[in-house]
Protein backbone atom coordinates (compact mmCIF):
# COMPACT_ATOMS: atom_id res chain seq x y z
CA UNK A 1 0.00 0.00 0.00
CA UNK A 2 1.24 3.45 -0.95
CA UNK A 3 2.55 4.85 2.42
CA UNK A 4 0.86 8.67 1.54
CA UNK A 5 -2.19 7.26 1.53
CA UNK A 6 -2.05 5.91 5.20
CA UNK A 7 -0.46 9.34 6.44
CA UNK A 8 -2.73 12.13 7.03
CA UNK A 9 -1.62 14.22 4.24
CA UNK A 10 -3.78 14.82 1.29
CA UNK A 11 -3.22 12.58 -1.81
CA UNK A 12 -1.21 13.02 -4.55
CA UNK A 13 -4.12 14.53 -6.49
CA UNK A 14 -3.81 17.86 -8.86
CA UNK A 15 -5.30 19.19 -11.74
CA UNK A 16 -2.64 21.62 -12.25
CA UNK A 17 0.69 20.39 -11.21
CA UNK A 18 1.72 18.53 -14.85
CA UNK A 19 1.28 18.49 -18.62
CA UNK A 20 4.05 19.65 -21.24
CA UNK A 21 2.83 23.34 -20.76
CA UNK A 22 3.83 23.27 -17.15
CA UNK A 23 6.51 21.17 -17.02
CA UNK A 24 7.83 24.11 -20.04
CA UNK A 25 6.58 26.94 -17.38
CA UNK A 26 8.99 25.10 -14.93
CA UNK A 27 12.14 25.03 -16.98
CA UNK A 28 11.49 28.79 -17.39
CA UNK A 29 11.37 29.20 -13.34
CA UNK A 30 7.70 30.47 -14.07
CA UNK A 31 6.33 28.53 -11.75
CA UNK A 32 7.11 25.83 -9.20
CA UNK A 33 5.82 22.71 -7.88
CA UNK A 34 4.02 24.65 -5.32
CA UNK A 35 2.76 26.77 -8.01
CA UNK A 36 4.54 30.09 -6.98
CA UNK A 37 5.12 33.37 -8.47
CA UNK A 38 1.80 33.32 -9.83
CA UNK A 39 1.73 37.51 -9.72
CA UNK A 40 4.68 36.87 -12.30
CA UNK A 41 3.02 34.41 -14.47
CA UNK A 42 -0.35 36.74 -14.78
CA UNK A 43 1.97 39.42 -15.64
CA UNK A 44 3.85 37.63 -18.46
CA UNK A 45 1.07 36.19 -20.39
CA UNK A 46 -1.37 39.24 -20.04
CA UNK A 47 1.45 41.18 -21.04
CA UNK A 48 2.93 38.84 -23.86
CA UNK A 49 -1.10 38.93 -25.13
CA UNK A 50 -2.33 42.74 -24.81
CA UNK A 51 0.99 44.52 -24.41
CA UNK A 52 2.09 44.44 -28.38
CA UNK A 53 -1.51 44.58 -29.31
CA UNK A 54 -1.28 47.95 -27.91
CA UNK A 55 2.32 48.87 -29.11
CA UNK A 56 1.39 47.72 -32.75
CA UNK A 57 -1.80 49.83 -32.59
CA UNK A 58 -0.12 53.05 -31.63
CA UNK A 59 2.04 52.52 -34.17
CA UNK A 60 -0.49 51.66 -36.88
CA UNK A 61 -2.74 55.00 -35.40
CA UNK A 62 -5.38 53.45 -34.43
CA UNK A 63 -4.74 52.96 -30.82
CA UNK A 64 -7.34 56.20 -29.75
CA UNK A 65 -8.34 57.25 -33.55
CA UNK A 66 -8.19 56.03 -37.07
CA UNK A 67 -10.68 53.17 -36.87
CA UNK A 68 -13.87 52.51 -36.04
CA UNK A 69 -13.05 50.59 -33.03
CA UNK A 70 -9.68 51.81 -31.70
CA UNK A 71 -7.91 49.82 -29.80
CA UNK A 72 -8.25 51.71 -26.47
CA UNK A 73 -12.23 51.59 -26.52
CA UNK A 74 -12.11 47.76 -27.44
CA UNK A 75 -13.86 46.70 -23.89
CA UNK A 76 -14.00 42.95 -24.98
CA UNK A 77 -10.09 42.86 -25.64
CA UNK A 78 -9.17 44.20 -22.89
CA UNK A 79 -11.68 42.28 -20.73
CA UNK A 80 -10.21 39.18 -22.08
CA UNK A 81 -6.31 39.88 -21.50
CA UNK A 82 -6.41 41.76 -18.16
CA UNK A 83 -9.21 40.38 -16.30
CA UNK A 84 -10.61 37.19 -17.92
CA UNK A 85 -6.90 35.65 -18.18
CA UNK A 86 -5.74 36.64 -15.27
CA UNK A 87 -8.19 34.75 -13.19
CA UNK A 88 -7.83 31.38 -15.27
CA UNK A 89 -4.43 32.03 -14.08
CA UNK A 90 -4.83 32.39 -10.49
CA UNK A 91 -7.98 30.16 -10.66
CA UNK A 92 -4.81 27.19 -10.66
CA UNK A 93 -3.86 27.84 -7.52
CA UNK A 94 -7.27 27.41 -5.99
CA UNK A 95 -7.70 24.64 -7.32
CA UNK A 96 -4.89 22.95 -6.98
CA UNK A 97 -5.24 23.12 -3.23
CA UNK A 98 -8.91 23.09 -3.04
CA UNK A 99 -9.34 19.70 -5.18
CA UNK A 100 -6.38 18.17 -3.16
CA UNK A 101 -7.98 18.66 0.30
CA UNK A 102 -11.29 16.82 -1.29
CA UNK A 103 -10.07 14.18 -2.13
CA UNK A 104 -8.48 13.47 1.12
CA UNK A 105 -11.72 13.77 2.61
CA UNK A 106 -12.68 10.55 0.85
CA UNK A 107 -10.00 8.90 3.07
CA UNK A 108 -10.08 11.31 6.55
CA UNK A 109 -14.08 10.41 6.32
CA UNK A 110 -12.93 6.38 5.88
CA UNK A 111 -15.74 6.97 3.11
CA UNK A 112 -13.22 4.86 1.20
CA UNK A 113 -11.78 2.13 3.64
CA UNK A 114 -8.56 0.03 3.43
CA UNK A 115 -10.13 -2.20 1.27
CA UNK A 116 -11.09 -0.55 -1.93
CA UNK A 117 -8.23 1.89 -1.51
CA UNK A 118 -5.84 0.41 -3.64
CA UNK A 119 -8.49 1.36 -6.06
CA UNK A 120 -9.32 4.51 -5.09
CA UNK A 121 -5.44 5.13 -5.98
CA UNK A 122 -5.45 3.74 -9.00
CA UNK A 123 -8.36 6.19 -10.30
CA UNK A 124 -6.19 8.98 -9.05
CA UNK A 125 -3.53 7.74 -11.15
CA UNK A 126 -5.63 7.28 -13.99
CA UNK A 127 -6.61 10.98 -13.48
CA UNK A 128 -3.09 11.63 -13.90
CA UNK A 129 -2.04 9.94 -16.60
CA UNK A 130 -4.63 11.56 -18.75
CA UNK A 131 -3.69 15.10 -17.18
CA UNK A 132 0.45 14.78 -17.98
CA UNK A 133 -0.70 13.48 -21.36
CA UNK A 134 1.25 15.42 -24.80
CA UNK A 135 -0.84 14.20 -27.22
CA UNK A 136 -4.30 16.01 -25.40
CA UNK A 137 -2.45 19.10 -25.19
CA UNK A 138 -1.69 18.59 -29.09
CA UNK A 139 -5.01 18.23 -29.94
CA UNK A 140 -5.98 21.42 -28.00
CA UNK A 141 -3.21 23.49 -30.06
CA UNK A 142 -4.92 22.30 -33.04
CA UNK A 143 -8.46 22.75 -32.08
CA UNK A 144 -7.69 26.51 -31.29
CA UNK A 145 -5.84 26.84 -34.77
CA UNK A 146 -8.31 24.75 -36.80
CA UNK A 147 -11.79 25.54 -35.27
CA UNK A 148 -10.80 29.14 -33.06
CA UNK A 149 -10.10 30.68 -36.67
CA UNK A 150 -13.81 29.31 -38.33
CA UNK A 151 -15.68 30.28 -34.77
CA UNK A 152 -14.12 33.82 -34.32
CA UNK A 153 -14.68 34.97 -38.26
CA UNK A 154 -17.91 33.28 -37.89
CA UNK A 155 -19.10 34.03 -34.48
CA UNK A 156 -17.61 36.42 -32.87
CA UNK A 157 -18.83 39.98 -32.01
CA UNK A 158 -16.22 41.82 -32.61
CA UNK A 159 -16.74 40.38 -36.55
CA UNK A 160 -20.05 41.80 -36.30
CA UNK A 161 -18.80 45.14 -34.98
CA UNK A 162 -16.16 45.15 -37.70
CA UNK A 163 -18.81 44.82 -40.24
CA UNK A 164 -20.48 47.91 -39.10
CA UNK A 165 -17.43 50.33 -38.31
CA UNK A 166 -15.95 49.29 -41.58
CA UNK A 167 -12.60 49.59 -39.74
CA UNK A 168 -11.54 48.26 -36.68
CA UNK A 169 -7.88 47.98 -35.31
CA UNK A 170 -7.22 44.24 -35.37
CA UNK A 171 -8.80 45.01 -39.56
CA UNK A 172 -10.07 47.06 -43.05
CA UNK A 173 -12.84 45.92 -44.94
CA UNK A 174 -11.80 44.97 -48.02
CA UNK A 175 -13.99 44.12 -50.33
CA UNK A 176 -15.82 41.08 -49.97
CA UNK A 177 -13.08 40.10 -46.97
CA UNK A 178 -10.75 41.90 -44.46
CA UNK A 179 -7.34 42.62 -44.04
CA UNK A 180 -5.43 42.66 -40.98
CA UNK A 181 -3.47 45.21 -39.77
CA UNK A 182 0.01 44.30 -37.60
CA UNK A 183 -1.63 44.40 -34.46
CA UNK A 184 -4.28 41.75 -35.82
CA UNK A 185 -1.54 39.59 -37.25
CA UNK A 186 -0.68 39.14 -33.49
CA UNK A 187 -4.14 38.88 -32.23
CA UNK A 188 -5.06 36.32 -34.55
CA UNK A 189 -2.06 33.83 -34.19
CA UNK A 190 -0.56 34.53 -30.73
CA UNK A 191 -2.93 36.17 -28.33
CA UNK A 192 -6.42 34.94 -28.74
CA UNK A 193 -4.82 31.13 -29.75
CA UNK A 194 -3.13 31.82 -26.06
CA UNK A 195 -6.19 32.74 -24.47
CA UNK A 196 -8.47 29.81 -26.23
CA UNK A 197 -5.69 27.48 -25.32
CA UNK A 198 -5.74 27.99 -22.13
CA UNK A 199 -9.40 28.10 -21.54
CA UNK A 200 -9.95 24.72 -23.46
CA UNK A 201 -7.17 23.82 -21.35
CA UNK A 202 -9.66 23.82 -17.97
CA UNK A 203 -12.06 22.50 -20.20
CA UNK A 204 -9.90 19.15 -20.24
CA UNK A 205 -9.25 19.68 -16.83
CA UNK A 206 -12.66 19.45 -16.16
CA UNK A 207 -13.46 16.75 -17.94
CA UNK A 208 -10.83 15.09 -16.01
CA UNK A 209 -12.13 15.89 -12.77
CA UNK A 210 -15.86 14.52 -13.96
CA UNK A 211 -14.23 11.07 -14.82
CA UNK A 212 -12.60 10.87 -11.28
CA UNK A 213 -15.75 12.08 -9.85
CA UNK A 214 -17.26 9.50 -12.30
CA UNK A 215 -15.11 6.67 -11.34
CA UNK A 216 -14.91 7.10 -8.00
CA UNK A 217 -18.95 7.36 -7.22
CA UNK A 218 -18.78 3.63 -8.50
CA UNK A 219 -16.14 2.12 -5.83
CA UNK A 220 -17.80 0.54 -2.62
CA UNK A 221 -18.45 3.91 -0.76
CA UNK A 222 -18.74 3.60 3.38
CA UNK A 223 -21.46 6.18 3.46
CA UNK A 224 -22.99 7.15 6.72
CA UNK A 225 -27.10 7.89 6.30
CA UNK A 226 -26.87 9.80 9.98
CA UNK A 227 -24.21 12.19 9.15
CA UNK A 228 -25.02 15.43 9.80
CA UNK A 229 -24.02 17.34 6.66
CA UNK A 230 -27.59 15.62 4.81
CA UNK A 231 -25.71 14.11 2.56
CA UNK A 232 -24.71 11.27 3.95
CA UNK A 233 -20.99 12.43 4.79
CA UNK A 234 -20.49 13.53 0.98
CA UNK A 235 -21.07 17.23 1.45
CA UNK A 236 -17.23 18.10 1.54
CA UNK A 237 -17.93 17.59 -2.30
CA UNK A 238 -19.50 21.12 -2.25
CA UNK A 239 -16.06 22.82 -1.76
CA UNK A 240 -14.57 22.04 -5.05
CA UNK A 241 -17.59 23.56 -6.95
CA UNK A 242 -16.52 26.96 -4.90
CA UNK A 243 -12.95 25.90 -6.51
CA UNK A 244 -13.82 27.20 -9.84
CA UNK A 245 -15.47 30.33 -8.77
CA UNK A 246 -12.23 32.40 -10.55
CA UNK A 247 -13.57 29.95 -13.77
CA UNK A 248 -16.56 31.18 -13.66
CA UNK A 249 -15.40 34.75 -12.78
CA UNK A 250 -13.44 34.79 -16.06
CA UNK A 251 -16.29 33.66 -18.26
CA UNK A 252 -18.40 36.08 -16.89
CA UNK A 253 -15.86 39.31 -18.16
CA UNK A 254 -15.75 37.79 -21.19
CA UNK A 255 -19.02 38.04 -21.85
CA UNK A 256 -19.36 41.14 -20.32
CA UNK A 257 -16.75 42.58 -22.34
CA UNK A 258 -18.49 40.89 -25.48
CA UNK A 259 -22.03 42.64 -24.41
CA UNK A 260 -20.58 45.89 -23.85
CA UNK A 261 -19.18 46.51 -27.70
CA UNK A 262 -22.42 45.15 -28.17
CA UNK A 263 -23.96 48.04 -26.33
CA UNK A 264 -21.32 50.42 -26.66
CA UNK A 265 -20.90 50.27 -30.88
CA UNK A 266 -23.49 48.52 -31.94
CA UNK A 267 -26.81 49.86 -30.23
CA UNK A 268 -27.51 47.25 -28.62
CA UNK A 269 -29.14 47.33 -24.89
CA UNK A 270 -28.66 44.65 -21.76
CA UNK A 271 -32.10 43.43 -21.84
CA UNK A 272 -31.07 42.24 -25.23
CA UNK A 273 -28.93 39.55 -23.64
CA UNK A 274 -31.66 38.20 -20.94
CA UNK A 275 -31.30 34.90 -22.81
CA UNK A 276 -27.73 34.47 -23.31
CA UNK A 277 -27.29 35.35 -19.68
CA UNK A 278 -29.56 32.81 -18.40
CA UNK A 279 -28.41 30.34 -20.45
CA UNK A 280 -24.53 30.85 -20.11
CA UNK A 281 -25.11 31.15 -16.27
CA UNK A 282 -26.98 27.72 -16.75
CA UNK A 283 -24.26 25.82 -18.69
CA UNK A 284 -21.51 27.17 -15.91
CA UNK A 285 -23.18 25.66 -13.50
CA UNK A 286 -23.88 22.35 -14.85
CA UNK A 287 -20.30 22.15 -15.86
CA UNK A 288 -19.09 22.85 -12.48
CA UNK A 289 -22.27 21.22 -10.66
CA UNK A 290 -22.89 18.23 -12.89
CA UNK A 291 -20.35 16.08 -12.08
CA UNK A 292 -21.20 15.92 -8.69
CA UNK A 293 -24.30 14.29 -9.13
CA UNK A 294 -22.31 11.67 -10.08
CA UNK A 295 -22.75 10.59 -6.60
CA UNK A 296 -26.71 10.85 -6.26
CA UNK A 297 -27.65 6.98 -6.35
CA UNK A 298 -25.38 6.30 -4.28
CA UNK A 299 -27.16 9.17 -1.59
CA UNK A 300 -30.36 8.00 -2.09
CA UNK A 301 -28.89 4.37 -1.84
CA UNK A 302 -27.93 5.21 1.33
CA UNK A 303 -31.13 6.95 2.33
CA UNK A 304 -33.59 4.27 1.90
CA UNK A 305 -31.22 2.16 3.63
CA UNK A 306 -30.98 4.32 6.53
CA UNK A 307 -34.61 4.69 6.56
CA UNK A 308 -35.09 0.87 6.13
CA UNK A 309 -32.49 -0.13 9.16
CA UNK A 310 -33.26 2.87 11.49
CA UNK A 311 -36.64 2.66 11.05
CA UNK A 312 -36.43 -1.12 12.55
CA UNK A 313 -34.15 -0.02 15.29
CA UNK A 314 -36.55 2.70 16.01
CA UNK A 315 -39.81 0.31 16.34
CA UNK A 316 -37.87 -1.98 18.46
CA UNK A 317 -36.84 0.73 20.69
CA UNK A 318 -40.10 2.83 20.82
CA UNK A 319 -41.94 -0.48 21.39
CA UNK A 320 -39.92 -1.72 24.53
CA UNK A 321 -40.16 1.64 25.89
CA UNK A 322 -44.09 1.68 25.52
CA UNK A 323 -43.50 -1.58 27.36
CA UNK A 324 -41.37 -0.36 30.28
CA UNK A 325 -43.17 2.98 30.95
CA UNK A 326 -46.37 3.10 29.51
CA UNK A 327 -47.64 -0.69 30.29
CA UNK A 328 -46.18 -0.78 33.66
CA UNK A 329 -42.87 -2.55 32.67
CA UNK A 330 -40.48 -0.37 34.55
CA UNK A 331 -39.82 -1.74 38.40
CA UNK A 332 -41.57 0.52 41.01
CA UNK A 333 -38.38 1.79 42.09
CA UNK A 334 -37.40 3.02 38.83
CA UNK A 335 -38.22 7.07 38.36
CA UNK A 336 -39.56 8.02 35.41
CA UNK A 337 -37.82 11.64 35.88
CA UNK A 338 -33.62 11.22 35.75
CA UNK A 339 -34.04 8.26 33.11
CA UNK A 340 -32.22 8.48 29.86
CA UNK A 341 -34.56 6.67 28.03
CA UNK A 342 -36.33 9.63 27.27
CA UNK A 343 -33.22 11.69 25.91
CA UNK A 344 -32.41 8.22 23.71
CA UNK A 345 -35.73 8.54 22.06
CA UNK A 346 -35.29 12.03 21.51
CA UNK A 347 -31.72 11.08 19.70
CA UNK A 348 -33.28 8.24 17.73
CA UNK A 349 -36.00 10.70 16.76
CA UNK A 350 -33.32 13.02 15.57
CA UNK A 351 -31.03 10.56 13.51
CA UNK A 352 -34.38 9.74 12.21
CA UNK A 353 -34.90 13.14 11.38
CA UNK A 354 -31.49 13.77 9.45
CA UNK A 355 -31.87 10.46 6.83
CA UNK A 356 -35.32 11.84 6.17
CA UNK A 357 -33.86 15.24 5.32
CA UNK A 358 -31.17 13.63 3.23
CA UNK A 359 -30.79 15.65 -0.39
CA UNK A 360 -29.68 13.87 -3.83
CA UNK A 361 -27.20 16.77 -4.29
CA UNK A 362 -23.73 16.57 -2.12
CA UNK A 363 -24.20 20.70 -2.59
CA UNK A 364 -26.17 23.02 -0.87
CA UNK A 365 -28.83 25.69 -2.32
CA UNK A 366 -25.71 28.44 -0.91
CA UNK A 367 -23.28 26.75 -3.19
CA UNK A 368 -25.27 27.38 -6.13
CA UNK A 369 -26.46 31.20 -5.49
CA UNK A 370 -22.69 32.24 -4.91
CA UNK A 371 -21.67 30.18 -8.50
CA UNK A 372 -24.06 32.50 -10.16
CA UNK A 373 -22.78 35.71 -8.04
CA UNK A 374 -19.33 34.97 -9.20
CA UNK A 375 -20.59 34.16 -12.45
CA UNK A 376 -22.83 37.55 -12.81
CA UNK A 377 -19.86 39.99 -10.75
CA UNK A 378 -18.05 41.12 -14.04
CA UNK A 379 -21.70 41.67 -15.96
CA UNK A 380 -22.96 43.93 -12.78
CA UNK A 381 -20.97 47.23 -14.45
CA UNK A 382 -23.08 47.14 -17.29
CA UNK A 383 -26.37 48.08 -15.44
CA UNK A 384 -24.71 51.38 -15.67
CA UNK A 385 -25.93 51.58 -19.10
CA UNK A 386 -29.53 50.71 -18.08
CA UNK A 387 -29.51 52.89 -14.81
CA UNK A 388 -27.32 56.40 -14.16
CA UNK A 389 -25.00 55.88 -11.70
CA UNK A 390 -26.78 58.48 -9.16
CA UNK A 391 -30.15 57.25 -9.78
CA UNK A 392 -28.88 53.72 -8.46
CA UNK A 393 -27.04 54.88 -5.99
CA UNK A 394 -30.44 56.61 -4.51
CA UNK A 395 -32.75 53.64 -4.98
CA UNK A 396 -29.70 51.50 -2.80
CA UNK A 397 -30.12 54.10 -0.38
CA UNK A 398 -33.93 54.25 -0.30
CA UNK A 399 -33.91 50.53 0.10
CA UNK A 400 -31.54 50.39 2.66
CA UNK A 401 -33.14 53.60 4.73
Amino acid sequence: MNRSYNSKDPPDFSLVLGGPLFQLLARSHLTTPNLDLMKLRIFFFSMFAWLPLLLLSLVDGKALRGAGLPFLYDIEMHARFLVALPLLIAAELLVHQRLRLVVGQFIGRDIITEGVLPRFKGVIDSAMKLRNSVVMELILVVTVFVVGNFLWSTFSGMGKIASRAGTTWYASAAGSGSHLSPAGYWYSFVSRPLFQFILLRWYFRLFIWAGFLWQSSRLELNLIPTHPDRAAGLGFLAGSSLAFAPLLMAHGATFAGLMANRIFFAGAKLTDFKLEIIGGVAILLLIVLGPLLAFSPRIMSAKRTGLREYGVLASRYVSEFDLKWVRGGAADDEPLVGSGDIQSLADLGNSFQVIRDIHPFPFSKDAVIQLVVFTLLPVLPLVLTMVPLEELIMKLLGAVF
